[in-house]
């Protein structure tokens, strides 16, 4: 019989929008300054009809929605045996959002592809 393999992953306790804390991001294209806020996770398949995680972040008290690709979830799951949380969802849509922000590219939706997905998993060494 197969011995059982613990993978570390990272728990999710405390309400989701607690999952990460608010953070300021300065523009490398101005002096502005961002301050965000991570706010909830959802299903975008059955709300906005799109193959995506959405997660919600207010950005100076502005809503603004990343739709992170699903088959980005699927392929880390083939490549590690297991699915991502909710909290390292919520980790991919701050980074891609940093990156944005640090661009001075502010939008209220972001459509973040399986790459970018996979490329941010990489960067922030989610196993």
């Amino acid at each position: 019989m197969a011995k059982a393999v613990a993978v570390p992953t990272i728990p999710n306790r405390g309400s989701m929008s607690e999952f990460i804390g608010a953070f300021d991001v300065p523009s490398k294209v101005t002096d502005f300054v961002y301050h965000c806020r991570f706010s909830h996770c959802w299903n975008g398949i059955a709300t906005r009809h799109s193959d995506t995680m959405d997660c919600k972040f207010l950005v100076d008290g502005k809503g603004v929605v990343l739709g992170l690709a699903h088959p980005g979830f699927v392929i880390f799951r083939e490549r590690t045996g297991r699915n991502l949380t909710d909290r390292e969802a919520s980790y991919i849509g701050a980074e891609y959002l940093r990156e944005r922000l640090e661009q001075e590219d502010e939008h209220s939706l972001y459509d973040v592809s399986a790459d970018d997905v996979l490329r941010i998993i990489e960067k922030l060494a989610i196993h």
